[in-house]
Parts: C-alpha cells; structure tokens; sequence
C-alpha cells in the first residue's frame, strides 16, 4: 500500500466520521454523539482569536465532563432556549488531513470547513466556520480529542448557541 493510498483511506474515514458526528448533532442524537468523544476530550468555541482557551474568553470551553452534563441539560427537554428543539442542517467540506500528532495515541490532527443552517419560530440563523479536530484512533474507530470551532461571525453580536455547533 503506498502512502498516497494511505492517505486517500484515511481522509475517506475522517470525512466519514465529521459526516457522522455533523448528523448527530443535527438529529440531536446527543448520546450518540457524545460517545464520539475520548475521556480527555476538549470542546472549544473561542470568542476572540487568541489560541490559548484558559486566557480567553470562550462561548464554550468544557473538557468531557462538561460536555456530558450540557447533553444531559439538552435531554431534559426543559432548556428553554431549545424548546423546541432547532431544526439543524450543516455541511461539512474542504476536510484536509493537517498531520499526525506527536503525542503516543498518534492522533490525527483535521482542519475543516462547515455551515449550518439553524431553522427556529424565530427564524433562521447561518452559522459558519473553521473546525480544527484532533481525532484519535481507537480500536472502535475514530475518537474526537479535541474540536475547536473557530466561528466566522465571532468578533461580532452571537445570538444564543444552545445546541451542538
């Protein structure tokens, strides 16, 4: 096997699995899609454009037992602010595979492009970005390390993200 065709088969699996977690979220299979994540995981939305998550300001910032209990919130049905719940539909593109980590797990590090449409009673609202993954191999696939999701629109007004971006 050459590594060109290596690396055909690992971006196939990679675009795969975002395709997977995207219509997870979008279905709001929040068990499902919380099983994508590693027990180290990190889960970032910066609100400004420094890179270091502990001195910024951040739309959210949970390691995975914050990530469990915003699942948990979503579950109850009784978050305001999604009740009901948005109707969600995002594509996924321009997948890159960025390298490998240099950390023992070898985790694959992804860069991404996305847009989501949020339909609600109040209207619709586009979201777009950047994702920047680190994705870890495991023995029942690929796992979500880390996923930071640089918004385009963030230096300015964000209306309320109360579901999975």
């Amino acid at each position: 096997m050459t590594d060109a065709h290596s690396t055909e088969i690992a971006l196939a699996e990679i675009e795969q699995f975002l395709y997977r977690e995207a219509r997870l979220a979008d279905e709001h299979a929040y068990a499902e899609w919380e099983g994508l994540w590693t027990d180290d995981a990190h889960y970032w939305v910066p609100a400004a454009d420094d890179r270091d998550p502990a001195s910024t300001m951040s739309v959210i910032n949970d390691n995975r037992r914050r990530i469990a209990t915003r699942i948990q919130q979503l579950e109850t049905g009784r978050r305001y602010a999604q009740s009901p719940p948005s109707r969600l539909a995002r594509t996924i593109s321009n997948v890159e595979l960025i390298g490998v980590g240099d950390d023992p797990a070898g985790d694959l590090l992804v860069g991404a492009s996305f847009v989501l449409v949020e339909a609600t009673e109040r209207g619709r609202h586009v979201w777009a970005g950047r994702l920047r993954l680190q994705l870890r191999p495991t023995d029942d696939g690929l796992r979500l390390a880390r996923k930071t999701v640089d918004l385009v629109d963030r230096p300015w007004h964000l209306p309320t993200l109360a579901f999975l971006i």
